[in-house]
């Protein structure tokens, strides 16, 4: 079924949204302004947006340490994004987690995660919940090419495969694990074969089309909410910054093959789309642009206003058994 224009615009929308907040993201690191790790999201807009916008808030995902795209598609408070970010006790996690551990419970987003491969056995608990709770629920779980090599990948995929739990597995091959090329480290070139053999459904998609990842993630949510069990979407992708934000130069990839990929940018071709079909003018693109970063410079002042965490607020929020 093809989408109505309000809903392509609605995913443009978003992905402008999430390509705008890491620029500036990028920028203010770079100034100064935020310390720690930052792993952008630059590149890859299309894949959060294309499955998020098939959720309902209450359904439920994980992401991982590339997460600010995936908070963002959630339906996140991108003043409450920044402030963790930047450290600040405004911020979703009162400025102790940073950029690789913001979470949103009241949206579904159950938290991104610094270890890789980790937010895979979350997700299946996400979806028992759903599956337990008998709404129709579901969940999804984000994580990339290098962590199919964990062991908590085999486990999720046969654990949410044997319950048939309401879950869809999307990875966002971006073909690198930092710098390692993916295919000097899997001994499979089309990683979504394996997913039959957990005896689930498993396709690849074009991961910077963001109607064709709104398609497929579509018919696995619909499959999924009928009691259908979990499947498997892989979305081949690039990330055009390093691993993370750095001074000093770590990626080893090949110019001309970040370039290549570069002339694949989602955003643009979305945008290209919309322009042709005449679904948006080059006026409103600009003045969607401009709100977009409105709200992000309110964002970040709204960060850069917030106080720091007191050194007392360390021993709050942390539990024992």
């Amino acid at each position: 079924m093809p989408l109505e224009n309000k809903e392509l615009v609605n995913l443009y929308r978003t992905m402008l949204t999430i390509r705008r907040f890491e620029e500036r993201v990028s920028k203010e690191f770079f100034d100064g302004n935020v310390r720690g790790y930052v792993h952008l999201y630059i590149g890859e807009e299309a894949i959060a947006t294309g499955v998020c916008a098939n959720l309902l808030l209450t359904d439920r995902i994980v992401s991982h340490h590339r997460g600010h795209g995936h908070c963002i598609a959630k339906g996140a408070d991108i003043r409450l994004m920044m402030a963790e970010i930047f450290g600040k006790k405004t911020g979703y996690c009162k400025g102790k987690g940073g950029s690789m551990h913001i979470a949103d419970f009241g949206v579904g987003m159950l938290g991104a995660n610094g270890i890789v491969g980790a937010g895979l056995p979350i997700a299946c608990g996400a979806a028992t919940a759903a599956q337990l709770e008998g709404k129709n629920g579901v969940a999804a779980v984000f994580f990339g090419d290098g962590g199919v090599h964990e062991g908590e990948f085999h486990e999720a995929m046969n654990l949410a495969s044997i319950w048939k739990l309401p879950l869809i597995f999307v990875c966002e091959n971006n073909f690198y694990a930092v710098n390692t090329p993916s295919k000097y480290a899997i001994a499979i070139d089309e990683i979504y074969k394996r997913a039959a053999a957990y005896s689930m459904p498993g396709m690849v998609v074009d991961g910077n089309d963001v109607v064709a990842v709104h398609q497929a993630a579509r018919e696995m949510v619909k499959q999924a909410r009928e009691g259908g069990g979990p499947s498997f979407l892989e979305a081949r992708t690039y990330r055009w910054h390093g691993h993370f934000e750095s001074r000093m130069s770590t990626d080893s990839r090949p110019p001309e093959e970040l370039a290549a990929w570069k002339k694949k940018c989602p955003v643009e071709a979305m945008e290209r789309k919309l322009l042709a079909a005449g679904v948006l003018t080059e006026a409103q693109l600009k003045e969607m642009n401009s709100q977009i970063l409105g709200r992000i410079e309110e964002a970040v002042k709204f960060a850069k206003d917030s106080p720091f965490p007191a050194p007392e607020d360390a021993l709050e929020d942390v539990y024992s058994t």
